[in-house]
């Protein structure tokens, strides 16, 4: 598992990083989730890691 957290605002970001965020559950800033590491929810993480923080959970 992963702990996904927000610290970025998703104002003015490409579509497909917006849908991104919204992909994994995070809906506003310092918001956080636990997500399972999986290669679908890696390459979400890794599409917006300027956006998010990843903790190993």
């Amino acid at each position: 598992m992963m702990k996904v957290t927000l610290m970025r605002s998703i104002n003015g970001r490409l579509k497909s990083h917006q849908a991104c965020v919204r992909g994994l559950g995070l809906r506003r800033i310092r918001h956080s989730v636990l997500v399972e590491d999986t290669p679908a929810t890696r390459g979400m993480v890794n599409t917006v890691n300027y956006l998010v923080q990843v903790e190993e959970a």
